[in-house]
């Protein structure tokens, strides 16, 4: 049986006789879903896991959305939430078992001097403290407003200008 797998319509979620959410909306977010669980988990596997229980615990909650906010802001914070639960569970599960933010092994097969810079920067990023990273990732690299951060992570648009200011202070040290 070979050949191309069927294109599914866009599923729609019947919340009431005057709202539908689409799932086009939902799957939008997916590219910067992925960028997000991979600077949280830095293991592939897991980040992809990651954004597969993300987008099933939306789908199932999907009435609890409400229309008119803000979609990123809704997922992004499904999915450090399930992070979270994730790390708990598994501090609970095996004790001594490896850190859920554990850094990634960089190996440096070319020896040309901007994949030694890339590399020595993704460890800078991996070892900033979650709290900054999260946020360094989510203004800087996936591009989400000062607001819309502030939202996601619950706090005032003041801390997350704080924490791009310090991770970016960070970065810079251990990066010269």
């Amino acid at each position: 049986m070979g050949g191309k797998a069927a294109v599914r319509p866009p599923v729609s979620v019947q919340r009431d006789s005057s709202e539908t959410v689409q799932s086009d909306a939902v799957i939008e977010f997916i590219p910067p879903l992925r960028l997000f669980a991979r600077s949280l988990c830095k293991n592939p596997v897991e980040a992809d896991d990651l954004v597969q229980e993300t987008l099933l615990r939306a789908i199932e909650n999907i009435h609890l959305y409400k229309p008119g906010t803000n979609l990123r802001a809704w997922l992004f914070t499904i999915m450090r939430n399930r992070f979270y639960s994730n790390c708990i569970k598994q501090a609970r599960e095996k004790p001594g078992s490896k850190d859920c933010v554990a850094s990634i092994p960089v190996g440096i097969v070319d020896t040309q001097y901007w994949h030694l810079r890339m590399s020595e920067m993704v460890r800078a990023i991996n070892d900033l403290p979650v709290h900054f990273r999260e946020t360094f990732v989510a203004v800087v690299i996936l591009g989400v407003s000062y607001l819309d951060a502030a939202e996601m992570f619950d706090c005032d648009i003041g801390t997350i200008k704080s924490r791009i200011y310090r991770a970016r202070a960070t970065l810079a040290s251990a990066t010269q």
